[in-house]
């Protein structure tokens, strides 16, 4: 009997908590180096885990990183592991979460509030929602 893979959107919050209550979990980072350096990046080190940081888009032409899956699958073998994907908003992480469903991932959950929110009024992230606002483990790279 074949399992149907799992996918959901999850906010930053559950994300931690997955993380938290299972050991297997994995949170993979799909934004650019760019961004890791100078916004910041989740800092898991107290679930004893290490984020996984592999660009869906190339910087600076923002062209899909070809090599995405290859890099990804060298680093999680074990397709049950349940994967949960994060970038600025949620929009690159849910492209990355599919494409990693249909790769044969049993377990794929996209952070949809992404590290940094959808902007205010103003045009500022990190006001609204996400991993920053959140008050969640980040520091920079």
């Amino acid at each position: 009997m074949s399992t149907r893979p799992l996918f959901d959107n999850i906010s930053s919050t559950k994300g931690w908590e997955m993380l938290a209550e299972n050991k297997s979990s994995a949170l993979v980072d799909v934004r650019t180096t760019e961004e890791w350096s100078l916004v910041g990046i989740p800092i898991i080190s107290s679930l004893g885990k290490e984020l996984i940081k592999i660009e869906w888009l190339k910087s600076p032409s923002m062209v899909k990183n070809t090599n995405f899956k290859t890099h990804l699958m060298e680093q999680v073998k074990d397709k049950s592991t349940p994967l949960i994907f994060i970038c600025r908003s949620g929009g690159r992480s849910l492209a990355a979460a599919e494409e990693m469903l249909e790769a044969g991932y049993s377990e794929c959950y996209n952070i949809e509030d992404g590290f940094e929110g959808e902007p205010d009024q103003n045009g500022h992230r990190g006001n609204i929602s996400g991993w920053k606002f959140n008050n969640l483990p980040w520091g920079k790279s």
